[in-house]
């Protein structure tokens, strides 16, 4: 049985995310949260949390439920990081001009399933 948790609008490029993303797809979730905390990278804080919040909705799930999920038998299955919305900023320029810069935003996504 899949569980689910989303994180929308982290203030992170979606290309460092990624980088992170790949080092724990298709890991066990005590590996995947052993390598997170090992991980220097900054993507690998809001990684770590939401999947620490994946295994509390499934042990939540597993109470309401009774569904029957083995806690210890779960592995990251999916981790999609995508896109979000993009905030535009101004930095000011010589002669009176301006340079905008892009702030980028990602929807990071983790699903767990069971082995």
């Amino acid at each position: 049985m899949e569980v689910v948790a989303k994180l929308k609008g982290i203030a992170m490029g979606t290309h460092k995310g990624r980088h992170v993303a790949d080092l724990v797809r298709n890991k066990s979730a005590a590996e995947a949260l052993s390598i997170l905390q090992g991980c220097d990278r900054r993507a690998a804080g809001p990684l770590e949390k939401l999947l620490r919040s994946a295994l509390a909705n499934a042990e939540e799930k597993n109470v309401r439920s009774q569904a029957g999920i083995d806690i210890d038998n779960l592995y990251v299955k999916k981790v999609l990081v995508d896109q979000g919305k993009h905030n535009w900023r101004i930095r000011p320029r010589a002669m009176g001009r301006a340079y905008w810069i892009k702030k980028m935003s990602s929807h990071i996504t983790i699903v767990l399933d069971e082995r």
